[in-house]
């Protein structure tokens, strides 16, 4: 066991299973829901970047490279000045939503490369351009581009050309949980001489504005140090090297620059930069020896291809000598343990390039933690010191959910394109966390089942943007899938796990139930179902007159819940046999959702597909013959039963077999159960018959097969358009690759084309479960058209090599997911930088969307893994050399 799995199962044991150090710091907290106090909804526009370093946030902190305790009562994180910006860097700058052609996109150079579930070392590279940061050309360019062309990205305006920048490499090493050393390597990339300006900094999170009795301070203690003094954290030391100046400030709006009122002081939240750029109130700043947001200040000027390294110590200590001989010892140490600790938790026969896109991967994961702090019934009852409490808001966004009251450690998708939960983001997410940390996975899985989250009703919060928004159920298959994960690996199957969240999922399962099977006909709707513009209209609204959309997906992935709860069920039982019944109750609940599925014009005979359904009160149902992921996911809902266990619980076994001879003696839909001459019986939602066609079209290139796995809508769009005419309007689909031509949820996502990896993932493992029941009974052509057949699990890993080879370098050198801005990524010193984009183009693989996406495309790390096993159980045993001696 290695050092860092030993802290793992220490923590475990703390009423909070957290370090109380960590990245917690968000990557934007501008433009959020949280931080929109207006009456409109208009989050992007009521707390724009243009704000964000002049005016104080409510919810909680972001910053550069950033790190916070878990209450985020203490910040720190870095901020840079070229000498030619009009604002410092405290944060990175992207467009919002309203000012891309495709959405809010960041527009930065940064990387996660490495972090271990303690945190106890992380390194965060971000690159800083020596010309002036390109804001308004940016800005404008985006603006002029409409939504049928690329976005233009930070390498597109020439400012990281000839290598005209600095690498930023800031490197977190814990001494212990309340001890910690920063390393900030400065590099100049260009072979000029060029001046950068650093500020480490130190501030407190403002909760004092509610309590001003409760104003923490930082104070100067000596010229290499301050006290940071919380009434709740209690004291902190800043250790610091010499700088050229210390600067202190408050954690406060600048009114003036916001509202065009006086000032009380001239401290505010941005004095710094008034000071650097400006040279306002100097004399002044450096007299002062406290507040609540500190920096020392490093002026550096840098010979070309050189680096100039920072020392600073966060620590709960006071210490005489902070940097005594030696102290960089620690930054070897705890790479050393990082390394052996990935090396414990990587499968051993890895190829060692796939094994660091493991590690940056999971790297990514773990740096997106982020404290999320929102109490929505405080949010909608007071104001943010600007905007009096109005009724739009009152009676606005998620005024229903005010017992949402959440204060938490979360993994975000990501940190600065989606700095907040999403409830079906979070479920794949748990997937490769639990390869890395399993108890934090699953209290992440039961933390959004809790009653501060989950309604009353037994609804999950979807995302802040609208809580009441449907994602596709996937939480039951996501705690098996841990519980699974974390038992193969440790041999410790967490039962108690799967009692707790079996409990709440319950709750879930029967909302479902009652308020997305209006018919109660075992055919769901659910609306949205994460899938943005998936479908041809926008399936969260209220079709007009007496109509109703009867999804595939959302009838399939209940299916899939239904089939997931009773393996569960069946697993507890196991243990405790009073779940045995539960698992009955579950059983047939999956006969009869498949029976809706299968028999009541979800399946078309002539194309072989699943589609949506469009009833219309007396008129025939109208099919939506579209061929997209929608009637794919009736793959999803396969399981393997043993014989041992159904011996060993009977009273499940005879329920069953009445059910089943009940319902063919009458003539009833039966689900597709098959069983092998050896001890396993297979159950899923499709019949083989109906499983052969789906692949048929899965796997031909001129459908959903594209060089980077599968695409969310076939490829046969593209020359067949889809419409339909609906109360006189003309609604249209069409395959687009790329970015989102539509402006559904926002414009930003498109399924309409593209490679998603959550998706992929649910196929590839579907397909390999499959594959483990049938064997070499069913092969497939793989791809179609090839003459090349092979069975399930073949084909499981043929998809999962299509995956990765989105991040490998092809036969040019040139890795698909860097597209046009290969050059980039194949200049020395950028070779082994990776990027987890939200989705990848349907025919290039070149990577779009959130680029730091590891909330889900994290999913690969798991990927690689089960490619490897299933790799090794196929290699064949080597054959003994025989010596024939005469």
């Amino acid at each position: 066991m290695t050092i860092e799995q030993k802290r793992l199962i220490i923590n475990s044991f703390k009423k909070i299973p957290l370090e109380q150090w960590g990245p917690y710091l968000s990557e934007r907290q501008w433009g959020t829901v949280r931080e929109d106090y207006g009456p409109y909804g208009d989050a992007w526009n009521y707390f724009p970047y243009d704000h964000a370093h002049c005016r104080q946030y409510e919810w909680g902190e972001d910053g550069l490279a950033g790190i916070s305790d878990f209450f985020q009562n203490l910040c720190f994180a870095i901020a840079l000045w070229n000498g030619k910006d009009n604002t410092l860097k405290e944060r990175l700058f992207g467009l919002g939503n309203n000012q891309g052609n495709h959405g809010e996109d960041v527009k930065e150079l940064y990387y996660h490369l490495d972090n271990v579930p303690t945190h106890y070392y992380m390194e965060y590279l971000y690159k800083y351009p020596q010309q002036a940061f390109p804001y308004q050309q940016l800005l404008q360019e985006n603006r002029l581009r409409t939504k049928l062309e690329p976005e233009y990205e930070i390498l597109d305006t020439g400012v990281f050309d000839d290598d005209e920048y600095f690498d930023v490499l800031v490197t977190y090493a814990k001494q212990n949980s309340y001890d910690i050393f920063i390393k900030i390597d400065i590099t100049n990339r260009y072979h000029k001489a060029a001046d950068i300006t650093v500020l480490p900094t130190l501030w407190f999170y403002n909760k004092w504005n509610d309590d001003p009795e409760t104003k923490p301070e930082i104070s100067l203690r000596n010229k290499n140090s301050v006290k940071a003094s919380h009434h709740r954290l209690g004291d902190y030391y800043l250790y610091f090297q010499t700088p050229k100046d210390k600067w202190f400030t408050e954690n406060e709006t600048n009114r003036e620059k916001v509202l065009g009122q006086p000032n009380k002081t001239p401290w505010v939240k941005d004095a710094f930069h008034n000071a650097l750029i400006k040279g306002e109130n100097l004399d002044a700043l450096r007299k002062r020896k406290n507040g609540t947001k500190f920096s020392p200040v490093y002026k550096i000027r840098l010979d070309g291809g050189k680096t100039e390294s920072i020392y600073l110590r966060l620590s709960n200590k006071s210490i005489a000598n902070p940097f005594t001989v030696g102290f960089k010892k620690v930054f070897e140490v705890r790479k050393e343990e990082a390394n052996a600790f990935y090396k414990a938790i990587l499968h051993p026969d890895t190829d060692p390039e796939f094994m660091l896109l493991q590690r940056q991967a999971l790297s990514g994961l773990l740096w997106s933690k982020q404290y999320y702090h929102f109490d929505v019934e405080k949010w909608l009852t007071t104001s943010d010191g600007i905007t009096p409490v109005n009724d739009g808001k009152k009676f606005g966004r998620n005024h229903d959910w005010k017992h949402l009251k959440n204060q938490d450690i979360i993994a975000m998708p990501d940190k600065w394109e989606y700095p907040w939960y999403a409830a079906w983001d979070m479920a794949f997410q748990c997937i490769p966390m639990s390869m890395v940390d399993p108890g934090f996975a699953k209290n992440q899985l039961l933390l959004i089942m809790r009653e501060w989250y989950m309604k009353p009703d037994g609804q999950l919060p979807a995302y802040e943007w609208n809580f009441s928004d449907v994602n596709p159920p996937v939480q039951a298959w996501a705690a098996l899938s841990v519980y699974r994960i974390e038992g193969e690996k440790t041999g410790h199957y967490d039962i108690d796990f799967l009692k707790r969240i079996f409990q709440k999922l319950l709750i879930n399962f029967t909302w479902w139930i009652n308020r997305k099977d209006t018919n109660g006909n075992n055919m769901f709707e659910g609306g949205f179902l994460g899938l943005d513009n998936i479908g041809v209209f926008n399936r969260s609204i209220e079709l007009p007159g007496q109509m109703q959309l009867e999804q595939a997906d959302g009838t399939s992935w209940m299916g899939m819940y239904a089939l997931n709860m009773m393996d569960m069920a069946l697993e507890i039982a196991m243990k405790d046999v009073t779940f045995e019944d539960t698992a009955t109750k579950f059983f047939e609940q999956f006969v009869l959702i498949a029976e809706a599925l299968n028999e009541h014009g979800m399946w078309n005979e002539e194309d072989r597909f699943f589609y949506d359904t469009l009833a219309i009160a007396g008129s025939p149902p109208l099919q939506l013959r579209i061929h997209s992921i929608v009637g794919i996911t009736t793959l999803f809902a396969v399981s393997i039963i043993e014989k041992k266990k159904l011996d060993k619980l009977s009273d499940f076994q005879k329920r069953i077999s009445w059910f089943e001879n009940y319902r063919l003696k009458n003539n009833k839909f039966w689900p597709n159960e098959e069983k092998t001459d050896g001890d396993t019986i297979l159950l899923s939602l499709v019949p083989r018959d109906r499983l052969v066609s789906l692949l048929e079209r899965l796997l031909n290139e001129d459908e959903f097969l594209s060089p980077g796995g599968i695409r969310a809508l076939s490829k046969y769009h593209k020359k067949n358009p889809y419409s339909v005419r609906i109360d006189n309007i003309d609604y249209n689909i069409q395959y687009d690759p790329g970015d989102s031509t539509s402006n559904l949820f926002g414009g930003n996502s498109n399924w309409r084309g593209p490679v998603w990896m959550p998706i992929n993932y649910l196929i590839i493992q579907s397909i390999r479960k499959y594959g483990i029941f049938y064997g070499n009974a069913l092969k497939v052509e793989c791809p179609v058209g090839s003459g090349v057949y092979m069975n399930l699990e073949e084909v499981a890993d043929f998809l999962t090599q299509r995956v990765i080879s989105l991040f490998q370098p092809d036969e040019t050198g040139s890795i698909p997911q860097y597209g046009k801005y290969n050059w980039f990524y194949q200049q020395p010193g950028n070779e082994h930088l990776n990027l987890f984009y939200e989705y990848f183009h349907g025919d290039t693989g070149m990577g779009l969307g959130a680029c730091h996406q590891t909330g889900w495309t994290a999913l690969l790390a798991e990927l690689i893994t089960a490619h490897q096993e299933s790799a090794m159980k196929r290699k064949p045993a080597t054959t003994p050399e025989i010596t024939v001696v005469e």
